[in-house]
């Protein structure tokens, strides 16, 4: 028998069906998906229910909202601990929306519309090298979320649940306390900078994002009691980026950017930083061969790249030793993949 996840469609042998299983992949996401639409996650938790109560609090058919938590049950999302009454399981806890490691703003996200579609694409992108998102709405992602609110509501909070997600390994797999003052570069609502500053209390910090993640940033530092120790800088990383600090952070930003406009936002580091400071990138890095250690998060991000942006990709360690060149840097060092994620902390120095 097959662990969670797996489960075995009968009389489909072996490999076929480890290949089957991955074929109905997206069938299995769109039922995730629904549930956490429908709230179902959260209505489950700890309460065990029966279908049709579920479905009259719900709103929803009976007949196929309990087929639905049949399916749910059959991956192991939910427990039916007796005949038509359905508990969330401990696997499926983190689709429920306030638990601590909530998955459920990335499951809206990357189950929606607009990047299902885009999906669908991949073998245009694959065969122009182009953004299928681009080709099918006209324009790219970002510009698409600033027009589309509640899309964009949901990329900031999925985006959050995997820095929050992210955050322990970060803090505690470098020292940030060795530096004075660390400017967060595209830093988002400032949730990585405010557990670096609470963990080291002598540093200080300076937030550079757009003006929407800036208002954030400042909310939500001052509710960490930060908000004197860490300046807050509405702006464009591709024109320039604050002067002052001995450290410029920069986490799952690059990814998103073709080769010259990485070039660009480094290129800007570099002269805000002078002649002395820390480059420090946070972002997986792709191995330069495809072995069993290869992380197929890492190589899907890539491919979620390509379909989703214009020129974003995730990048060897020599592909990024050229960019940081190009941008007057030299690579120090890359550490290990930090404990429980794909990201690795690349540490430069100006030439």
């Amino acid at each position: 028998m097959t662990s969670v996840g797996e489960r075995v469609i009968s009389d489909v042998p072996g490999t076929r069906n480890a290949l089957v299983l991955r074929i109905y992949g997206f069938m299995i996401s769109q039922l995730i998906h629904t549930a956490v639409e429908l709230g179902i996650p959260d209505r489950l938790r700890d309460r065990p229910t029966a279908s049709a109560d579920l479905a009259a609090e719900a709103g929803t058919a009976p007949q196929p909202t309990h087929r639905l938590l049949r399916a749910l049950a059959a991956v192991g999302v939910l427990d039916e601990p007796e005949q038509d009454r359905f508990v969330l399981s401990s696997f499926g806890e983190p689709l429920a929306e306030n638990t601590e490691h909530s998955l459920s703003a990335i499951t809206k996200l990357f189950c929606s519309p607009e990047v299902l579609r885009s999906w669908s694409e991949l073998t245009h992108s694959i065969r122009t090298g182009e953004s299928a998102f681009e080709h099918i709405h006209g324009m790219g992602l970002f510009p698409y979320l600033g027009g589309v609110p509640e899309l964009a509501e949901t990329f900031h909070t999925a985006m959050s649940e995997n820095a929050r997600f992210e955050l322990p390994s970060i803090a505690a797999g470098y020292d940030f306390g060795q530096f004075r003052t660390i400017v967060d570069v595209g830093g988002g609502n400032g949730t990585l900078l405010s557990a670096i500053l609470t963990r080291h209390p002598g540093t200080r910090g300076v937030l550079l994002d757009t003006a929407v993640g800036a208002a954030e940033a400042t909310a939500l530092l001052a509710a960490n009691g930060l908000a004197e120790r860490c300046d807050v800088v509405a702006g464009d990383f591709l024109e320039s980026v604050p002067s002052g600090g001995d450290a410029y952070l920069i986490k799952s930003v690059l990814h998103n950017w073709d080769d010259d406009r990485v070039v660009r936002v480094l290129r800007n580091c570099r002269q805000a930083m002078g002649t002395t400071g820390t480059l420090l990138l946070i972002e997986p890095v792709v191995p330069a061969v495809t072995g069993p250690d290869t992380r197929i998060e890492t190589v899907l991000s890539d491919l979620n790249m390509l379909v989703m942006t214009a020129g974003g990709k995730e990048r060897t360690e020599r592909q990024f030793r050229e960019l940081l060149a190009a941008a007057g840097f030299i690579l120090v060092s890359v550490t290990a993949p930090l404990p429980g994620t794909d990201l690795r902390v690349l540490q430069a120095k100006p030439v």
